[in-house]
Order: C-alpha cells, then sequence, then structure tokens
C-alpha cells in the first residue's frame, strides 16, 4: 500500500470516528433539550441557552470533521494521538458523575461559565473552519482573528464551558478529572505547535529554494 493511499484511509478511519462520536455526543444533547421542552413550566433560561450552545457546538465539530481539510502534517508517534483523545473525551466525561447540590449562587455562576465557554467555542470553531483537527495535525495556519490575540483560544473557550459543567458536579473526582483533563490539553497543544512549526518551516524552505533556483547566474 503506497504512503498517499495510507494516509487517505488514515484520515477517512479519523473522521468517522469522530463524527461517530460526536454524534453521539449531539444525539444526547438533543435528546436533553428535548427533554426540557416537553416540561417547559420548569425550564430555566440559563439551562436552556447553555444546553443549545453546546448542542450547536458539538454539531459543529461534526460539520466541519466531515469538511476539514486533508492534513499536511502529522505529529509522529502515539502520545500525540493519545494526549489528543485523553483531552478531548475528558472533557465531556465529568457529565457521568452525579450533580452536586451548590446552591444557587455557584449554580448560576457554573451556568454562565457553561454559557460563556460554548458561545465563544462557536465563534472560534467559525473562525477556524477547515482547519478544525482534534489530533496533533498542520492542515493551514491560521494567525487572525481570536487566533491573534490567543495562541490557543479554543481550548481556552473550551476549559472556560469544562470548568462550568465541574461545577455543576463539584467534587473531588471532578476536580481531579479537570487537572488531569488540562494537563493532557496542554501537551496537546505542545504537539500541535510542533506540527504546526515543521509545517511552516517546510514551506518557508520550499520558498527559499523556489527563490534560489529561479535567481538569475
Amino acid at each position: 500500500m503506497n504512503s498517499a493511499r495510507a494516509n487517505y484511509i488514515a484520515d477517512f478511519a479519523g473522521r468517522a470516528t469522530l463524527v461517530a462520536f460526536f454524534g453521539f455526543l449531539t444525539t444526547s444533547k438533543i435528546m436533553g433539550v428535548v427533554r426540557m421542552l416537553q416540561n417547559p413550566e420548569d425550564i430555566r433560561f440559563l439551562d436552556f441557552a447553555a444546553n443549545l450552545a453546546g448542542l450547536a457546538f458539538v454539531m459543529l465539530v461534526v460539520g466541519m470533521t466531515i469538511v476539514r481539510l486533508k492534513p499536511l502534517r502529522n505529529a509522529e508517534g502515539f502520545e500525540p494521538r493519545l494526549s489528543a483523545l485523553v483531552g478531548t473525551i475528558l472533557s465531556f466525561g465529568i457529565v457521568a458523575l452525579p450533580q452536586a447540590d451548590i446552591g444557587v449562587g455557584l449554580h448560576i455562576t457554573a451556568l454562565i461559565l457553561i454559557l460563556t465557554g460554548w458561545i465563544l467555542s462557536v465563534y472560534v470553531l467559525l473562525w477556524l473552519g477547515r482547519a478544525f483537527s482534534i489530533m496533533a495535525q498542520a492542515r493551514c495556519l491560521v494567525s487572525t482573528g481570536p487566533y491573534a490575540i490567543v495562541r490557543h483560544p479554543l481550548y481556552l473557550c473550551e476549559e472556560a464551558a469544562v470548568i462550568g459543567i465541574a461545577l455543576t458536579h463539584l467534587s473531588i473526582e471532578a476536580v481531579l478529572i479537570v487537572v488531569v483533563q488540562w494537563l493532557f490539553q496542554l501537551r496537546r497543544m505542545t504537539n500541535e505547535e510542533k506540527v504546526l512549526r515543521e509545517e511552516v518551516l517546510k514551506g518557508y524552505a520550499q520558498l527559499l529554494e523556489e527563490e534560489v533556483a529561479n535567481y538569475p547566474d
């Protein structure tokens, strides 16, 4: 099997796996929104808005995964893939914990964090567009918009939502999950920066070679 075909199969398998995973999350979010709509007298604005924002974000991830560009470069080795998968799964895994009785004030704070984090994540993901990746891959370098202000705005926005979710499940387990998840996210950022840097340097080297080749004797 040649390299191009192997890369195509790997990319297709990665897309299919991510679409299946986030498709499951989308279904869960939709069911949560439907349950809220079935009892309109119990709907609280912040809860409903946070669920809608989370649903929009997950659906957008599915769409971007389907239409994203083919990777120009992949991080080598198993660790970058492990860090990306664990960081992603733990981001959503907190909801499996039991809800905590945290009081009205803290509950409102948590919902504001979730709502703000999801809305900003949708904005950043729309800006990132077809360059979106879960694994440490280089598709194209985005350095405008929110990426001109913060190096990893999507992770920052996601983390605000994760902290909000952790507050609604406040426990030692939730705190540990957030800490471990953030450590994997930091490692994930490092891996992404490395693969992007390598691809940018490769582009500069190719441009330099072209300039030298076209330089008159």
